[in-house]
């Protein structure tokens, strides 16, 4: 198996960029985010390529940000490209944080929406937080029947992950429901939302997705770039965009009030917690 974070190949007209953490779950580091951009770019720089597929290696798909593997890299240094701010290594308290989660987190999933080729999230297995932001910025989501959603973040007493598109993306009483319990949704519950697009048999997922990457690519280029413009612009016109930023100062609002009150700007939890509170 590579060893590389991210791993990119074509397959005709498709892209296909996989996350490559299988023994975390693909839980996101930096250096994987920023492997991603890359991998990202490279396919919209690559005019054979019409389609990216999203997929991770593995069981499963991604348990989220990392909060706690041997690999993850809060102090290292890359290179900002998502957002024009200064780095948050080397910074204390609200500046830190704010900084990186603005740049690693919200501004990487924002410039990921804008890619002008369709995006299809190829999941399986766990689509957990940080992934459920993955899954959120891809244009279709082809999900295996046995594979399962959360956010589960009000644990932490934080009222959902950075990219927050939950009313947009699922309705705002689906998205109080599993904001409030902090429960795992299947597969089919999400297409019944509207959020995933197919659910297909697991030893299918790949072939299923592939086909339709295959139709998308029959289309003029350039149209689907403006008609996925189109569709995003209408999502911001109903108040995505700014929806988005009044959620990201509550986000921090409630990392700083847990470091004040708390152990943490996380209230105390870890992945092992949140793993066994049922995440």
């Amino acid at each position: 198996m590579s060893t590389d974070v991210v791993r990119y190949e074509k397959r005709g007209a498709a892209a296909i960029v996989t996350m490559n953490r299988p023994e975390y779950r693909n839980a996101q580091n930096s250096a994987m985010t920023y492997a991603l951009d890359a991998a990202f770019r490279q396919a919209v720089d690559d005019d054979e390529v019409s389609v990216i597929v999203l997929a991770g290696a593995g069981k499963h798909f991604s348990a989220g940000h990392d909060i706690g593997t041997p690999g993850r890299d809060v102090d290292s240094v890359f290179e900002n490209t998502a957002v024009l701010w200064w780095d948050h290594v080397g910074k204390d308290g609200g500046d830190l944080r704010y900084a990186r989660e603005m740049e690693v987190y919200l501004g990487m999933c924002r410039r990921w929406r804008e890619i002008p080729k369709p995006v299809i999230a190829m999941v399986q297995g766990a689509c957990i937080a940080g992934g459920l932001m993955l899954a959120f910025v891809c244009d279709l989501i082809v999900a295996t029947e046995d594979a399962f959603f959360a956010d589960p973040v009000v644990r932490m007493g934080i009222p959902g992950v950075e990219y927050f598109a939950h009313p947009w993306v699922l309705g705002t009483r689906a998205a109080k429901e599993i904001l409030f319990t902090g429960d795992r949704f299947t597969a089919q519950r999400a297409y019944e939302w509207g959020m995933v697009t197919r659910v297909v048999a697991a030893d299918q997922l790949e072939a299923e997705t592939l086909a339709i990457a295959d139709r998308i690519s029959a289309m003029p280029r350039f149209g689907l770039a403006l008609a996925k413009r189109a569709v995003n612009q209408c999502e911001d016109a109903m108040g995505m965009r700014t929806g988005m930023d009044s959620v990201f100062g509550l986000h921090h609002f409630a990392h700083a009030h847990n470091a004040e009150v708390g152990a943490d700007s996380l209230n105390g939890m870890d992945a092992k917690s949140m793993k066994s509170a049922g995440s």
